[in-house]
């Protein structure tokens, strides 16, 4: 969205079009989010308000999965199951691994041929913006325009490591883990942190010779689940196979999403649990802004510099460096 100045009408006349389900103007609607411009920025913002009544109303869904556990084969088939059956899909990715715009996504897209090319299917990478914060804070943009666009099923996967997995659970409703069997120990590489997070745990490739392989590790990862704390008193995660490739158990690991979705809305657990991610949102954008004022400002820039060096030099005490920045920002 280079070029010049974005007309002062502009949110109007995009939502009406994003609103009618215009997939040229949804995806310049994200240029628009992704750019740091200042008047695009607020452009956004005030198209995101515009849009606002048309949003809440998809299945957010957030995947993540160990290397080679088959996220883009299993959002693929996925994907267009649910298009097939009449659902509006939209594929997100959290990269803040990725020093370029959609370095991963691209590649995915490859790998997602049948989605690739479905009218009912919109795949779309988040911006890499340097910072976990600031990609999250975008994609949450960027789900809410597919949403008033029409699109009835978010899919947000995280394509990067460690606080992503944290970021997109806390975007969606349904947090679902893939794992593979068959590498050895079945619990290798399964992180406490991301089970506790996950809705259902999925074995993926439960076919050929692989299937006992993947019974086995179900077993072992329902072992594993039985110590550790629910996140809802309502919903106990499950552990189902399937295999992304043949197709196999596809319509069983959405069964569970729906089921989830309606035993969380009849709790009324659901709402709390987006109520709750609104207000996170709203910190992570604040912290974004200010650590954005702590790169920019070139007086703030070196009151930075100057107090890292005496902190490095342990003629600071980083306890006192943190006040006296702070007292510069007037914070």
């Amino acid at each position: 969205m280079n070029g010049p100045s974005v007309p002062a009408n502009a949110p109007v006349s995009l939502a009406a079009a994003i609103r009618a389900g215009d997939r040229a103007t949804l995806a310049r609607a994200i240029t628009l989010i992704e750019s740091k411009r200042t008047d695009h920025r607020q452009t956004a913002h005030l198209l995101v308000q515009e849009l606002l009544p048309q949003t809440g109303k998809a299945v957010r869904l957030g995947i993540t999965g160990a290397p080679g556990a088959g996220k883009s084969t299993t959002i693929d088939a996925l994907g267009t199951s649910l298009t097939e059956q009449g659902h509006k899909v939209a594929v997100l990715a959290v990269d803040p691994s990725s020093s370029r715009t959609g370095g991963s996504i691209l590649g995915d897209k490859t790998r997602m041929a049948r989605l690739a090319i479905d009218p009912h299917a919109y795949i779309r990478p988040s911006p890499s913006s340097g910072t976990l914060g600031g990609v999250a804070a975008k994609t949450r943009e960027t789900m809410l325009l597919c949403e008033a666009a029409g699109y009835d099923v978010i899919i947000i996967e995280t394509v990067g490591v460690g606080q992503s997995e944290t970021a997109v659970a806390d975007m969606t409703d349904f947090f679902l883990v893939l794992m593979v069997a068959g590498a050895g120990d079945e619990l290798q590489g399964i992180k406490k942190g991301i089970v506790e997070l996950a809705d259902m745990i999925a074995v993926n490739k439960a076919d050929g010779d692989n299937i006992v392989r993947a019974r086995g590790a179900a077993s072992e990862y329902k072992a594993a689940l039985h110590i550790l704390t629910p996140r809802s008193p309502t919903w106990y995660p499950p552990v189902i196979t399937y295999s992304a490739l043949t197709g196999d158990g596809i319509g069983d690991l959405w069964t569970h999403v729906t089921d989830h979705k309606d035993k969380m809305t009849a709790s009324g657990e659901l709402a709390a649990r987006r109520r709750e991610q609104q207000v996170k949102w709203m910190w992570t954008m604040l912290e974004e802004r200010l650590t954005a004022r702590l790169r920019s400002d070139p007086a703030v820039r070196a009151k930075v510099r100057q107090a890292e060096a005496a902190v490095e030099s342990g003629t600071l005490a980083p306890t006192l460096a943190v006040e006296e920045i702070a007292t510069m920002l007037g914070v």
